[in-house]
This record gives C-alpha cells, sequence and structure tokens, in this order.
C-alpha cells in the first residue's frame, strides 16, 4: 500500500474530487480525516472510506475560518496522532460576467478557494515539522492557467493557488515538505454540474479536449495518491495538470 500508516486531511472531502480523493488514499492505507461544510456529505464520504477497508474521520467546518482549521486540525492530530498529508480541494465557483460579479461573490471565491489553501498550510506546518516531512497538495485549474471567460473570480483565485503553490515550495523544501498542486480540466462534479447539464457546454468541454469525454473524479485522484506518496519525494513545485489534454 503506497499510503500506509500516513494520516492525511482532505478539505472538500464531502463530494467530487474531494471524495474520490478521499477514498484513493484509504484505498493505499491512510487514515483520511475529510471536512467540508456539510457533515451528511462528510458522513457519506466516511461511509464509502469504510467500505474500502479504511479508516476515516469526518469533521465539519470552513476552511476560511482561521478557528475551524485549528479545530479540524487538532481533532485530526488527537485522533491519529500526526499529520502526513494536507490536500487542499475546497473551494467555490461563480459563473457569472464581471459586470454581474459582486464584490461578495469575488471577496467569498477568494475566500474558500485562496484564503482556505492559506490557512490549513499554515496551521499544518508545525504539525509536519513534528514528523519531519509533509505533503501539501492544493487543487489548481485549468482556469488559472488559460482563464475562463464568466469565471474571472475563479480562474484568479485559481491562478494564486498555482503561484502560491510554487512560492511555498521554494520556502518548505528545506524542511522536507513537498508542496505541488492538482490541475484539473473539466470534471464531473457539483461544482459545475450546472454547466455540464446543458448538452452544448458540455460537447464544448469534450471538444477542447484530446481525450474526448468530461473527466470524472475518479480520474483526478490517482494524481493526488502519487504526489502524497514516497514516489513523488522529488518532485516539488508543479501543477499536475489532469485535463485530458485540454491545456496543449
Amino acid at each position: 500500500m503506497r499510503l500506509k500508516d500516513k494520516v492525511a486531511i482532505v478539505t472538500g472531502g464531502g463530494t467530487g474530487i474531494g471524495r474520490a480523493i478521499a477514498v484513493a488514499f484509504a484505498s493505499e492505507g491512510a487514515r483520511v480525516v475529510v471536512t467540508g461544510r456539510r457533515q451528511e456529505k462528510l458522513d457519506e464520504t466516511v461511509a464509502a472510506i469504510a467500505g474500502v477497508g479504511g479508516e476515516g474521520l469526518a469533521i465539519a467546518g470552513d476552511v476560511s475560518v482561521s478557528a475551524d482549521v485549528d479545530r479540524i486540525v487538532t481533532a485530526a492530530v488527537a485522533a491519529f496522532g500526526r499529520v502526513d498529508v494536507l490536500t487542499n480541494i475546497a473551494g467555490i465557483m461563480y459563473t457569472a460576467s464581471l459586470a454581474d460579479t459582486t464584490e461578495a461573490m469575488w471577496e467569498e471565491t477568494i475566500a474558500a478557494n485562496m484564503k482556505g489553501t492559506f490557512l490549513c498550510c499554515r496551521r499544518v506546518l508545525p504539525e509536519f515539522e513534528k514528523v519531519g516531512k509533509g505533503k501539501i497538495i492544493n487543487m489548481a485549474s485549468i482556469a488559472g492557467r488559460i482563464g475562463i471567460a464568466d469565471n474571472s473570480a475563479y480562474s484568479a483565485a485559481k491562478a494564486g493557488i498555482a503561484g502560491f503553490t510554487v512560492a511555498l515550495a521554494k520556502e518548505l523544501g528545506p524542511k522536507n515538505i513537498n508542496v505541488n498542486a492538482l490541475g484539473p480540466g473539466g470534471t464531473e462534479t457539483d461544482l459545475n454540474r450546472h454547466l455540464l447539464k446543458d448538452p452544448a457546454v458540455r460537447q464544448e468541454f469534450v471538444d477542447q479536449c484530446s481525450i474526448k469525454r468530461v473527466a470524472q473524479p475518479s480520474d483526478i485522484a490517482p494524481g493526488a495518491v502519487f504526489l502524497a506518496s514516497d514516489e513523488s519525494d522529488y518532485v516539488t513545485g508543479i501543477t499536475l495538470f489532469i485535463d485530458g489534454g485540454w491545456t496543449i
């Protein structure tokens, strides 16, 4: 098992890519703490983890709130004794033109995506230092690389996460902490299901890719397993694009 005896925190672990990653981690031997804002969804993920023979813990919270982040990490350490992997999947996306994007929408997008990633990385750092090693996996996106019309706030947040990942990789490398990001393309999740239900939009997603289908969360999870495992010990500062060839 590639993650045997590891303890991983997965934010946004109640649905979509976060759930797929949490279950994949458990399948590889990790004990997994999932967090998000909806307890019932987190409980479903823990049930799925149990279904593959793993051990999971659900802790509801908002990663854009410092006190919640502290509570989540403290509970993870209390339950499992350590943290080895932090996977920052939590985020939101508004689809709106610039003219229709309100300040509240912008601020909420930046808070959920960027601020939450920052707070979780900062809080978990001393836990990694105790272990002497750590893996951080952030959630970037093709939106942060190529920009998506009518998704300016989300594109900005994801570009910011990519830059944050590189900066943190440089800073934390000497501490034996790897910092990387995942860059999914069009993936069928709750985040963009409102877009994909339009057949024309779905076809546009497919047309952008060399691999002619929309991704499923299970397509993204193996990349996270690699970045969480010892196999990636000499990999840091990258965004691993898993996008069916969209960005090429």
